[in-house]
């Protein structure tokens, strides 16, 4: 019987200090990567090194402590091919699939990037791959697909390049090994196992390098003296004197080899197998039961095995025992690639169910969903999910936060209560329809997606090519009412392959629908006209495929499409005006009039509780701007952030402390920029940073704008008046709702936007305050209520 355990951690990432002047991230922003799926493992003398899809964890053995190597240490982000440690230097080193190489310095936690391969013009980027690294005497042979790169731990600088085909050919390289003073590749693609001498300076020459086998090889070893080559025919080959034996035979092809504890590790997807110096197989481990997955790779430290899979993280077993396993891995979500999330206090949803621009679902995929809640991640796997596939837009009840909906792109609709799934909406038992293809007319496929609930607590749900494409239902009594949309879309299933999104304007009862054939889409049952549109140029619509909406706190509504940003102002008299018009934002730059976001692809539009924009882009990153669209208060990308794409899959905001989910296809993260909405009451409220530390470099700054400085006060109701104080009483600094806001053209030192206050740590003299404690004296002007929170700088 396997004994399973879980070793989760629930950790913070470490602090770092970049090389070249990389910014540390850890004040504001926090990681939310997957540890699931785990591509390569390595070690150094006490700690395993796991690499996910594109970051790193490490696991020390004796203190069981792990520490988080992501992009807010510096870490690019790209996807992972290979990581190897060398022990003598403490340098971490994690080849990409770009051709990119990142140097994590032990000693001072910092991160050095290597580009000369990836901005090698002369190399196709196809070949660009690290496929391995081998160290020899400080000097590292690094394995692509275009032959073999040498580069200098010490100095940290490159040396030559071997191109060893014929004729100084690029030819696959899968690993190198030094043997008798000569540096054996194992060549793949047929190029057989080629081997230069260790000291000859001429080995750019391929002419230098002789070929001592044929075939295609995807290993090299070497131990106690003994060399071992393993070919793509699953045979392990032994070399003696450049003449080869096979040894073994595996009944699958090995990802990996390693040598580790005087013993060679060969790790196939189902098994890994350990073999003495002398190719005897002294152990093998096969998968667990109830952990059925994939192996990537392994190492060991004595009997403890360290098996990298697919979808347990690491798991550890010992050849003595190999009914015990534990699993180990940073707390994280399923996958990095959330599709829709949704944010909600101190937590966030997420799905992985997606669909390509065109809203075709297929391959429809079945994944589970993950929960972060106070920190902590709850992972509900598939068979929890009562069948459903494509989980993708998320609609929490405001009336009950603990009853969620989340719409299938496939199946229909599932209903979450208190995290677990409970029921679920198809043809069968609600009015959701399946389209129908009249050459499959049994095909079953209910493509629910965009969802909202209203100020009533309805729930509005889009059913794509359909003819009752807009549902309602009330959580309440369990009722539905369906409309149709049949009168301007006669042909349901090829005249709109779908919707994308839908906001809900609460003062008129308006339903704005995004789509992608019939672009702006009004409906108001209320309404004579019920259905109106916006789909030409005339109108202000740039194109009609409308991707991204919002309703603002001012009544306006934001629309976000594939070829930019646009706002319909007057969003109360729209079934009134006989054409309105959408306008886009426009603003000066150097004197000159220009539009904003001009032909961005627009992913999502949020808004925040000071009115704030945030706008995802396809590969232009995340944009924040000023209520009115005038002033980027900061635009976010892979070069000055810790977002590992510049693809935006979603935005979400928790409204209660103002705190941004921004999710790409290659992970989570969030951006503490407050903006958060008001509250009911104080009670809650609280400051950040607190203590505020000289490491922080936060105060000072007279624009309140500049998100990264700045004592963020959170929980406001909405009409307060804040004092700050010293200890002594005297004023310090003071602001009031509605009167002091947060405005890039209004120099003042505190601000209050919706349910968050933003002081820059200056005095009434426009002086930095020094070091001690500071009251925040916080009264409700409408209730009376108050409260005081204590601030401490250090400076």
């Amino acid at each position: 019987m396997i004994k399973r355990y879980l070793l989760v951690f629930f950790i913070s990432s470490i602090v770092s200090n970049v090389l070249y002047a990389q910014q540390d991230f850890s004040a504001l922003w926090t990681d939310y990567f997957s540890f699931f799926d785990i591509k390569d493992i390595t070690k150094s003398e006490f700690k395993v090194f796991a690499a996910s899809e594109n970051v790193v964890f490490s696991y020390d053995v004796n203190s069981n402590e792990v520490e988080k190597i992501t992009t807010i240490q510096g870490l690019s982000g790209e996807l992972i091919s290979t990581i190897e440690y060398s022990i003598d230097n403490q340098l971490l080193l994690i080849g990409y699939e770009t051709g990119l190489i990142e140097i994590y310095i032990e000693s001072d936690q910092s991160v050095l990037s290597v580009v000369d391969i990836l901005e090698k013009e002369s190399i196709d980027p196809s070949t660009k791959t690290i496929n391995d690294f081998y160290e020899h005497e400080d000097v590292v042979y690094i394995s692509t697909n275009f032959g073999i790169s040498v580069f200098d731990l010490q100095r940290l600088e490159f040396g030559d390049t071997y191109f060893i085909g014929a004729n100084n050919a690029q030819i696959p390289i899968e690993k190198t090994t030094v043997f008798n003073n000569f540096i054996y590749a194992a060549c793949n693609g047929g190029n057989g196992i080629r081997k230069g001498q260790l000291t000859n300076p001429n080995l750019i020459d391929s002419n230098q390098w002789e070929t001592i086998t044929t075939g295609s090889y995807v290993s090299i070893e070497t131990i106690n003296n003994q060399l071992y080559g393993l070919r793509t025919d699953r045979n392990l080959m032994q070399i003696i004197n450049d003449a080869i034996t096979p040894v073994f035979n595996f009944d699958i092809l090995p990802l990996d080899s390693d040598i580790g504890e005087n013993q060679l590790l060969y790790t196939n997807q189902n098994s890994v197998f350990i073999f003495d110096a002398s190719a005897n197989l002294t152990s093998q481990i096969n998968q667990f039961t109830d952990l059925e997955t994939r192996f990537n790779s392994a190492v060991n430290f004595g009997t403890d095995v360290y098996i990298a899979t697919e979808d347990f993280g690491v798991l550890k077993t010992n050849t003595d025992d190999l009914t015990t396993v534990l699993e180990i891995r940073p707390d994280g979500p399923l996958r990095n690639n959330g599709f829709r999330i949704q944010a909600f206090r101190n937590g966030v949803w997420v799905t992985f169910g997606e669909h390509d621009q065109f809203l075709n679902p297929f391959p429809i995929n079945s994944r589970g969903v993950s929960v972060l809640r106070d920190e902590d991640w709850r992972n509900i796997p598939f068979d929890s999910l009562l069948g459903m596939r494509e989980l993708n837009q998320i609609s929490i009840n405001p009336n009950n936060p603990n009853q969620v909906f989340i719409s299938s792109f496939f199946d229909g609709m599932l209903e979450f209560n208190n995290y677990e799934a409970t029921n679920f909406f198809d043809e069968t038992n609600s009015p959701l329809q399946s389209l129908v293809n009249p050459s499959l007319p049994d095909f079953i496929d209910v493509r629910t997606g965009a969802s909202e609930f209203d100020d009533g607590g309805l729930l509005w749900n889009l059913t794509s090519r359909v003819d009752l494409a807009l549902k309602s239902y009330n959580p309440d009594n369990g009722q539905w009412q369906t409309f149709s949309f049949e009168n301007f879309i006669e042909d349901s299933l090829n005249d709109e392959i779908g919707f994308y999104d839908i906001a809900i304007d609460n003062n008129t009862g308006t339903k704005f629908i995004g789509s992608f054939f019939n672009g702006l889409i009004a409906y108001n049952e209320n309404e004579e006209s019920r259905i109106k549109q916006i789909t030409s140029e005339e109108q202000g619509l740039p194109n009609t495929w409308v991707r991204s909406l919002a309703m603002d706190n001012s009544g306006q509504l934001w629309v976000g499409t594939a070829f930019g940003l646009r706002v319909l102002f007057n969003t109360s008299g729209f079934y009134e005006e006989e054409q309105p018009q959408l306008e886009p934002i426009i603003f000066l730059e150097d004197g000159l009039a220009r539009e904003l976001l001009e032909n961005q692809a627009i992913t999502d539009i949020e808004v925040d509780g000071s009115n704030n924009k945030w706008v995802g882009t396809q590969d232009a990153g995340v944009f924040y701007f000023t209520p009115n669209g005038q002033t980027t208060i900061y635009h976010f990308t892979r070069d000055n952030s810790p977002l590992p794409s510049n693809s935006i899959n979603d935005v979400s905001i928790d409204e209660t402390n103002g705190t941004v989910y921004i999710s790409t296809p290659n992970g989570l993260l969030s951006f503490r920029a407050g903006g958060s909405s008001p509250v009911e009451e104080l009670s809650d409220a609280y400051a950040y940073p607190n203590p505020v530390r000289p490491e922080y470099n936060i105060l000072g700054s007279n624009d309140l704008n500049d998100i990264n400085k700045g004592v963020k006060i959170v929980g406001l109701t909405e009409n307060v008046n804040v004092k700050i104080t010293d200890v002594t009483g005297n004023l310090v600094a003071e602001a009031q709702s509605r009167v002091n806001r947060r405005n890039s053209n209004l120099r003042t030192n505190f601000a209050i936007d919706g349910g968050t206050g933003i002081w820059n740590g200056k005095n009434l003299a426009n002086n930095v305050v020094a070091s001690g404690v500071y009251l925040i004296i916080i009264n409700d002007l409408d209730t009376f209520e108050s409260k005081i929170i204590k601030l401490l700088i250090v400076r």
